[in-house]
């Protein structure tokens, strides 16, 4: 069986993009694709207790960017890649992208280090032999920061990333910015500043667009 596809789902926080990722589920496993659901940080065990401490602990950025890479490995190794193996189509809630965003481009931290433990941490998983294993796509909810802290203003209590202030979350989205103009083929930016309809079918053309809609595994 060919391998799967892994389609990830990036952007600031209230940017509304954990809510179109059902909806893609549903047209996917419509097409006949078997769709695994999962998130990051989490994702295994081991992971949702990383996730905790990276939201909830106070730390520098290099802390959280050991644990978040840890919390990744795991999660490649238990779920994203034995998925993949089976054919299976793997919707992850962030991934390696929001690393750059958050802790590179929010936090400062250094771009040429975050690489390298790109290339360590997703590296050697039984898919590609040593290859670095990418997202297949990557739906980039593009929303102006002002605009996503007026949504998350009467949601849940904020979390420490949720509680950063505007600056931070400016910086977060230009750093996502850089990282779509660095992979133009894989990161489709979807407009989320439009209505939910309307952001809902950028999602879907974006994943039909690639062939992926009808019956089969990718090969």
């Amino acid at each position: 069986m060919s391998r799967g596809l892994f389609i990830t789902f990036e952007g600031i926080d209230g940017a509304g993009k954990s809510s179109h990722i059902a909806l893609l589920a549903d047209a996917l496993r419509s097409a006949g694709r078997e769709v695994v659901l999962t998130r990051e940080p989490g994702g295994t065990p081991l992971a949702e207790k990383l996730r905790e401490l990276l939201l909830h602990e106070p730390m520098d950025a290099l802390t959280e960017v050991l644990l978040a890479f840890a919390a990744r490995r795991d999660h490649l190794r238990q779920v994203i890649g034995p998925a993949l193996a089976k054919g299976q189509v793997v919707l992850c809630d962030r991934f390696t992208d929001a690393t750059f965003a958050y802790q590179g481009a929010g936090r400062g931290f250094d771009g040429e280090i975050l690489s390298y433990m790109e290339l360590l941490v997703q590296s050697g998983i039984g898919l590609n032999g040593d290859l670095m294993l990418n997202p297949d796509v990557t739906l980039w909810f593009d929303l102006s920061p002002m605009v996503a802290a007026a949504r998350l203003a009467d949601a849940r209590a904020p979390d420490r990333f949720e509680s950063e202030p505007l600056a931070f979350f400016s910086r977060v989205a230009q750093g996502y910015a850089d990282r779509a103009a660095q992979a133009p083929q894989r990161i489709a930016r979807i407009d989320a500043a439009l209505e939910r309809e309307q952001v809902a079918a950028q999602v879907l053309a974006a994943v039909a667009a690639r062939g992926w809609l009808g019956a089969g595994p990718h090969g």
